[in-house]
Order: C-alpha cells, then structure tokens, then sequence
C-alpha cells in the first residue's frame, strides 16, 4: 500500500478506536486538534502490564497508531518531495498551471505516456479522460450534455480535483461558475464543462513539455 493510502487506513483505524474509547481518553483529547491529538498519543506512556485495563489497552492501540501516523507522515512528504522535483523537471509547463500539483501532474502524464496513439488532438485527451461532452437530448436537436462515465477514471479524477481547487481559489472561474449557474446549468454540468477546457489546457502543456524534452 503506498504511503498516503496507508497513511488514510491508520487514521481512520484512529478515529473508529477513539469514537469507542473509555471517556476518560475522549475528554483528554477533545480539545486537541487532529495534529495535536496525533502528537499526544504518539508521546503516551503505557503500562504493558496492565492491558487486562480497558484504558491501557485503549491507549496502547491509539500510540501505536499515532506513531505509524507520524512514521507515514514523514514518508509522504519524503515521496511528495521526490515526486515535485520529477515533475519540475518533466513537466515543467504543466506544474506551472494554477491548482495543478504534483499528484494531479503525474497522473495526467501517466494517462498521456501509457496512451501515445490516442493523443492526436486536444479532443482525444478530452476523450481519454472521459472529460468528452456526451449528447443527452432526444430528436433532431441536441443543446444538453451530460457527463462522461468513460475513459480512464484517474485522469479524469485528476481534473476533477483540478476543477474543484479553481472552482474556490481561482477569480475567473468563480466567475464563470456564477454565470453558469444564472444561466440555469447544474454543478454536474459546470464541472463538466470545467473538466473538458482543463483538458484542453492540459493538452498545450503536455505538448509543449514532450517538446522541450524532445529537443533537451
């Protein structure tokens, strides 16, 4: 298991051990934050002998775990680290877009490197991601998409991260999501559109950096 899923398992093992916990423990570790509270445990004393005690016990699962926390902590910032100075190198126009890191990067790259047939036009990204519109009236006339179940799902979760990051931070596409929304479109919608012009972006990026390594 890499170190972030990992690291996700041992806190949700946590907080389900903490939920059950005697009171006593609950009331030491209320006021805490999660950060603290992962410290704290980390630092306890248990008697090993005692573990017939419910609270022993208790305390001995919760520091155990804390540790692997802190342990699975230091691992993903080593990975993350590693990983941002590969990206930087490979891709650096792609890392240098808004809201797009590391993780988001590498799996986009990923998606294009495994696929170097079906990246023809900005289009059949769009498509490989599953990020393509899909027509979704009846008749003659089509004027409603709906979203795309297809293509590879890590990508396409990789823009839906992407999308989801501008949707708060980024002036413009707060502003396009406002008109968007007076103009009667879903979130589902929105970010269907938000998905297929990332992709398009991604798509110039991708292109400028495989040229930058082809003539490096």
């Amino acid at each position: 298991m890499v170190p972030s899923r990992a690291r996700t398992a041992a806190l949700n093992q946590f907080s389900g051990i903490l939920t059950s916990a005697p009171d006593h423990i609950r009331t030491e570790l209320a006021a805490l934050t999660k950060t603290r509270r992962i410290r704290h445990c980390a630092a306890w004393v248990v008697d090993n002998e005692d573990l017939a005690d419910p609270e022993q016990a208790t305390r001995l699962a919760l520091r155990t775990l804390a540790q692997r926390i802190q342990a699975l902590n230091a691992e993903v910032k080593q990975a993350d680290k590693y990983l941002t100075e590969l990206m930087n190198a490979t891709a650096p126009t792609l890392t240098t877009m808004f809201s797009i890191g590391p993780d988001t990067a590498a799996q986009l790259l990923i998606t294009a490197g495994d696929n170097p047939d079906r990246l023809a036009t900005e289009s059949s990204l769009a498509h490989l991601c599953g990020a393509a519109p899909i027509p979704a009236s009846s008749g003659k006339r089509t004027n409603r998409y709906r979203l795309n179940r297809g293509g590879d799902r890590q990508a396409n979760k990789a823009l839906y991260t992407i999308a989801l990051t501008r949707m708060r931070y980024d002036e413009r596409t707060r502003t396009y999501v406002t008109r968007r929304t007076g103009q009667g479109l879903s979130t589902k919608e929105i970010l269907r559109c938000l998905k297929r012009y990332i992709a398009r972006e991604v798509y110039t990026a991708l292109l400028a950096d495989y040229k930058s390594l082809a003539s490096a």
